[in-house]
Formats: C-alpha cells, sequence, structure tokens
C-alpha cells in the first residue's frame, strides 16, 4: 500500500499541497510566502517523479492496481516532473508579478494547483472517464486564471472565448469517445485500441469518431484552425498565467495526443498513411507552422507575437507526431525532448517579458521594448538568450529539439514536412530577431512610452533556473535523451 501510495506521491503531492494552500490563502491575512509554498509544492512534485522514476515504477508491487484508469509508467512520470517544473516557474513569476501589478490574491495559486494536478491525471489517463475528469479539471482552474484581471475587458473577453470554444472542443471529444464506445464496448484506450486493430475502424461510426476526437486534440494544443482562442486568451491574462498555459496545459494536451493516437489508434489501419489519421495530421501541422509564423510577423504586442509563436511550436511538434507511424518510440522521444525545451525556452521569455516592465511602464509592444538593451542590459539580456532559444540558434536547447523532431520525420521518409518546417522554422526566427532590433538597435520615439524594468528576487530565480536548464539541454542533450527515450519506450515500435 505505501508502494502503491509512493508510486503516484507526484499527483498526491500537487493536490494535498492545493488544499493546504487554499487553507492557509482562507485563514492567514500573510499573502507573501504563497508564491513560494506554491512553487515548493511543484518542485516537491519534481522530486517525486524523479524518486519513482529511479526506484523503478515497474518494480513497484501491486502498481497495475490503478489501471485502467490511471496508467503510472515512466511517460506519466516524465509529464509529472515536466508540468510540475512548469507550473514551479509560473508560480515563482507570479510571485514577482502579482504584487507588483496589484493583483496579488491568494486563490492563484491555488487555482493553478489544481490545473496542474488535472493535467497530470490527463498525462496518465488511461480511460476515457479519467481522461475527461482530467482535462476538465484542468480547464477551469485555467479559464479563471486567463479572467483573473476582474477589470479588464480584454481579460474578460479572451477567457470566454477560451471557455466557449474550450467547451464545445470538449464535447467534440466526449461524443467522440461515445461513438467509439458504441463501437468498441470499451472506454479504456488499450481496449478501444485492441477493437480497432481486429478492423473496426472500417465502421462509419469509428471514422466518425476518430474525427471528433482529432478535431479536440487539436484544439486543445491550438492548433490551426482551431487555435482562435489562443492570442486572445494569452494577450488577456495575467502573464504568468500566460506562461502556464504556454508550457502546462500545452504539455499535457500533447501528452493525451499521444497516448491517445498511439494507444487507441496504434494499429497499423488506423497510423496508416492511406486510411489513418497520420495525414490528416501531416496537413494540421503545415496550415499550422504557415499560417502562426506569417500571422506573428504581423503582431505589434510581444505577447501576441509569443502566442502565435505557440501556436506555430505546436506545428513542429506535430510533425513529430506524424512521424510516430513509423517508428512510435524514436519518434515520440523526439516529440518528448522537444516538448522539455519547449517548456524551459517559453518560461524564460515570459518571464524575461515580466522583468522587462513594472506597473504604470509594462513591457507590452515591440515600441516599448526599443533601446532597452542600453538602458537596462541585464534585463535585455535573458530576453534575447530565450529568444534564440525559441529560434532554434545553437547551441541553445532549442536547436536540440527541433533537430530531434525534424530528425525523426526524415527517418520516417517525410522530406517534404521536414523541408517545409525548416522553412518555417527560418521564417520564425524574423519575429524573433525583431524583438532584439528593437532593444538594441532602436530608440524610442518622442513622447513614446517607455518600460522600465521591475526587481522581483522570484523572477530572477525563475529566469536562473530555466537558463540553466536552457543551457544543460543543449551543451549535454545525451541525459536527457536517455530520459525521454525511456518515457516513450512505452509504446514500442
Amino acid at each position: 500500500m505505501l508502494l502503491q501510495a509512493f508510486a503516484i506521491s507526484p499527483l498526491l503531492m500537487v493536490g494535498i499541497g492545493a488544499m493546504l494552500l487554499m487553507m492557509a490563502e482562507a485563514f492567514s491575512k500573510v499573502r507573501g510566502g504563497l508564491a513560494l509554498g506554491a512553487a515548493a509544492v511543484c518542485f516537491a512534485g519534481v522530486a517525486c517523479a524523479a524518486g519513482v522514476w529511479m526506484y523503478g515504477v515497474e518494480t513497484i508491487p501491486g502498481i497495475d492496481a490503478f489501471s485502467p484508469w490511471l496508467r503510472v509508467d515512466r511517460f506519466s512520470l516524465f509529464f509529472d516532473a515536466l508540468l510540475c517544473l512548469g507550473a514551479g516557474l509560473s508560480c515563482l513569476m507570479a510571485g514577482g508579478y502579482l504584487p507588483e501589478h496589484n493583483l496579488d490574491r491568494g486563490e492563484f495559486y491555488s487555482l493553478l494547483l489544481l490545473s496542474t494536478f488535472g493535467a497530470m491525471i490527463l498525462s496518465a489517463a488511461g480511460d476515457v472517464l479519467t481522461l475527461f475528469l482530467g482535462l476538465e479539471t484542468m480547464s477551469l482552474g485555467v479559464y479563471c486564471l486567463a479572467a483573473f484581471r476582474r477589470a479588464s475587458a480584454r481579460s474578460s473577453e479572451g477567457a470566454l472565448k477560451y471557455f466557449l470554444l474550450g467547451s464545445f472542443a470538449a464535447a467534440l471529444l466526449l461524443y467522440g469517445f461515445a461513438l467509439l464506445y458504441g463501437v468498441t464496448g470499451h472506454t479504456d484506450l488499450q481496449g478501444i485500441g485492441d477493437a480497432m486493430a481486429k478492423g473496426n475502424i472500417r465502421n462509419p461510426m469509428a471514422i466518425m469518431g476518430l474525427v471528433l476526437i482529432l478535431v479536440g486534440l487539436a484544439f486543445k494544443v491550438s492548433a490551426v484552425p482551431f487555435h482562435m482562442w489562443t492570442p486572445d486568451a494569452y494577450e488577456g491574462a495575467p502573464t504568468p498565467a500566460t506562461n502556464f498555459m504556454a508550457v502546462a496545459v500545452k504539455g499535457a494536451a500533447f501528452a493525451m495526443m499521444l497516448r491517445v493516437l498511439l494507444t487507441a489508434f496504434g494499429d497499423p489501419r488506423s497510423a496508416s498513411w492511406a486510411s489513418g489519421w497520420p495525414p490528416a495530421l501531416a496537413w494540421i501541422a503545415v496550415i499550422t507552422m504557415t499560417v502562426a509564423n506569417l500571422v506573428a510577423g504581423r503582431q505589434e504586442s510581444v505577447k501576441r507575437m509569443l502566442a502565435y509563436s505557440s501556436v506555430a511550436h505546436a506545428g513542429y511538434i506535430l510533425v513529430g507526431m506524424v512521424a510516430t507511424m513509423h517508428s512510435a518510440t524514436q519518434a515520440s522521444a523526439g516529440v518528448l525532448f522537444y516538448l522539455l525545451t519547449y517548456t524551459v525556452s517559453t518560461a524564460g521569455a515570459f518571464g524575461a517579458l515580466i522583468l522587462c516592465g513594472r506597473r504604470g511602464a509594462e513591457a507590452v509592444t515591440y515600441e516599448d521594448l526599443a533601446g532597452i538593451g542600453r538602458r537596462h542590459p541585464a534585463a535585455a539580456l535573458p530576453f534575447a538568450f530565450f529568444l534564440l532559444s525559441l529560434a532554434g540558434v545553437p547551441p541553445t536547447a532549442g536547436f536540440f529539439g527541433k533537430w530531434f523532431v525534424f530528425r525523426s520525420a526524415m527517418e520516417g521518409g517525410f522530406y517534404w514536412l521536414t523541408i517545409i518546417a525548416f522553412i518555417n522554422s527560418v521564417i520564425g526566427a524574423y519575429y524573433y530577431l525583431r524583438v532584439l532590433v528593437f532593444m538594441y538597435m532602436r530608440e524610442p520615439a518622442a513622447g513614446a512610452p517607455v518600460a522600465t524594468p521591475m526587481r522581483s528576487g522570484y523572477v530572477t530565480a525563475a529566469l536562473i533556473l530555466s537558463a540553466v536548464l536552457v543551457i544543460a539541454l543543449g551543451l549535454t542533450p545525451t541525459k536527457s535523451l536517455s530520459v525521454v527515450f525511456q518515457a516513450a519506450a512505452i509504446f514500442g515500435g
């Protein structure tokens, strides 16, 4: 019993931590320690996941007692650590951002931890019922975080769009799985996969179910044309919440996509180019990369640019998803490594954006950042560093993330898809470098608002941790690759 509790200790840590934090917020008038407490809970979740990993989750007796509802394996442990890392960095950012902008309300951290708890359930879900519970637990908290600026019409608008479209996408997912239940008689993903392998993919209801599920999954990873909520929700939300949506929510969505497609639809017919989901996913990837990069280059708001950048990165990850049809383990490992590098690079970029502006002089547009590299080099340098990682400039982590995904696609024979992804990556470098041009080569116009950096130990700590991870993943990716290959090995092939 104790070992079984140890196996799910990351979930227990975050869930119990969220409850304790709610009590602390309700009965204590002190708000200063909530950010540190929430971050400590998240990093303790990372430590628990690492401890179970090193102990050997497959050696724990009775681990199958959680199946099929929860799949406690190295894949879920990897995402436990990844999601807790993204949430912990968001908590540190919030510790500096919320007091600075007069938004310091304790429910922010409880909502964030409960959303993280739902995301962790989502990544481990082996049954449709558990999957839906995790999805709604994660989503409800994120909807509230997106609307956290109560006095902002833009925040309310973005949150309302996210809520309505998110509810619609969840309904499509549920309806798709309901059709599959009617065809297969199973709600567990493995049972659905076994039934589909026997030829049920030819059933019109199964085909319709697969289409609805693909649409719902595409919305959750903010792929084009199901991305319309993303720029408004990202721009309106407080920047720490935006970071959480960009890294943790997207990471959980891709974990769900991997487990659903490779478990329930991983049979040769469902995963074939002639009659399965790979061609649809390939064209969604092409459209997502191209549209997001072209639109991102036309943005004047830095947060909206980073939102479209997040959409473009979803397109690159989908390239790796398509490659899983030929090599499930290797391509999945590439996707996991990309998500890891994307998480630390994006968290660093949003943290640096927070650092560049204080209350009343916040960095919102490109013009706000004009000349900040000369006036405040200590604030501009980390922003430039993380943007270069997102652009995929070697030897940063972002470069190796793209390298392994593109290599998986090439080894699977998708040369045309790799070429399109590479061209889009070059196009994407434009809007990242544009920020650097404004920071170091432009001066603010006369009378224009000028961003003034804030001072925060919390934000600085988040930036240092992100920078260390970006450098470590870029210079020594071998150990991380070993981890992601072990996590992806559950899919075989």
